[in-house]
């Protein structure tokens, strides 16, 4: 168990490989993307592209987006090393122009789970702690 590497490559034509291990609680390279970093990025990255597509729908001036996901795993009582997911929290902070922008800005999150792919695919929660700010109010 100790002696293969984790390390591999996802590739495919046209673009870009990324580099992956498995995660390092199973003897994997903390600087590679895991599976399970993955699987999180991707809900992310969904809740994000569909936000833009409904903010822009709706009249929206995005001028900033962050996300820092959080991932919760449980490992199976039977020791057996598999585990799943409980829970996935996107917790965007997106800058928008105006303030009359707020309120539409943070009800958009609410709708997202209902068209997401990723998100409509998993078997647990995928919840959203939303944050807006307006870009006078930034720094």
């Amino acid at each position: 168990y100790g002696a293969y590497a984790r390390d591999h490559e996802l590739s495919a034509v046209g673009k870009p490989t990324i580099v992956g291990s498995s995660d390092t609680a199973f003897r994997g390279d903390a600087t590679r993307w895991n599976p399970e970093e993955l699987l999180v990025a991707a809900l992310a990255q969904c809740h994000m592209l569909w936000y833009l597509h409904l903010a822009s729908s709706s009249g929206i001036v995005v001028c900033g987006y962050e996300d820092a996901p959080v991932g919760t795993m449980v490992e199976d009582a039977d020791g057996s090393g598999g585990g799943s997911f409980s829970v996935v929290t996107l917790r965007p902070v997106v800058t928008v122009a105006s303030a009359a922008m707020v309120e539409r800005s943070l009800a958009i999150h609410a709708e997202i789970h209902a068209v997401c792919f990723i998100a409509r695919s998993v078997s647990f929660p995928v919840l959203h702690e939303p944050r807006t700010v307006v870009a006078d109010d930034v720094g």
